[in-house]
């Protein structure tokens, strides 16, 4: 049987993949954005001077990067209905449980990369804000979390492209993103290698658009990081002793 070519372009321009697609983008930046903000608090607990605190975040890492994510997702679908019978109305759909799901298993990695991220600071810039008046929120705001984004950025833009490919997973919970659709149309035509390939057509664009976004995301910080150095610099040469009146003379 030969590759038809109608048909795949058919399945490319149909509403069913469209759809899929949205699905699959929205679950993969909704998922990555509650990760990070998850990541970020478990990170600040790895780093506390409390010990209790570093360990509940580190059990947390331990059990989530142990679990995988196709596991985490089949209990939060299929088991937590039975516990908490709650689960079992309407409201608790195949986009809620995939969006839990790859949610808390991307925090527990999201937590390495922004941990890392916060010791490649140098502490003496805390202690040089701390100096300035500056209350440990606004140091860290102010401070520390500008350098943070800058180091988080590359992994970051990598761990999202890798939870789009993750939210194929959601298909065994049901839910109609781009793998699923596929499925369902294979199911009703046998045409497995054009549907396949409309699937594959599209993450490549999706994961080819979030791979410029990247790019330009990097360089913005790094210009943003070069322009704030140079300041710096001249700074410090214009309050350095002698250097004013020789500007005068």
């Amino acid at each position: 049987m030969d590759f038809d070519v109608g048909i795949y372009w058919d399945a490319l321009r149909s509403s069913e993949f469209l759809h899929g697609a949205f699905l699959t983008v929205a679950l993969a930046l909704a998922s990555q954005v509650a990760a990070t903000i998850l990541g970020f608090f478990l990170a600040l607990m790895r780093t506390s001077r409390s010990a209790p605190v570093r360990v509940v975040s580190g059990v947390y890492a331990w059990v989530f990067r142990a679990i995988p994510t196709l596991l985490i997702l089949l209990f939060i679908w299929n088991a937590l209905p039975q516990l908490i019978p709650a689960l079992t109305e309407d409201w608790f759909t195949p986009f809620l449980a995939g969006f839990i799901g790859l949610s808390v298993a991307e925090a527990a990695y999201m937590a390495e990369i922004i941990r890392s991220a916060l010791l490649s600071v140098d502490p003496e810039q805390r202690l040089a804000a701390k100096a300035l008046g500056m209350t440990p929120a606004q140091s860290m705001r102010k401070v520390i979390l500008p350098q943070v984004i800058r180091i988080a950025i590359p992994p970051t833009g990598n761990e999202l492209i890798t939870m789009l490919k993750f939210t194929s997973l959601t298909s065994v919970i049901s839910l109609q993103e781009l793998l699923t659709v596929s499925q369902q149309n294979i199911a009703a035509t046998f045409r497995y290698a054009e549907f396949y390939a409309a699937a594959a057509t599209y993450y490549l664009v999706i994961v080819s658009i979030l791979m410029v976004l990247q790019m330009r995301l990097e360089r913005r910080y790094e210009w943003r990081t070069r322009e704030a150095g140079r300041r710096r610099a001249f700074s410090r040469r214009r309050n350095a002793p002698g250097m004013g009146a020789a500007g005068a003379g």
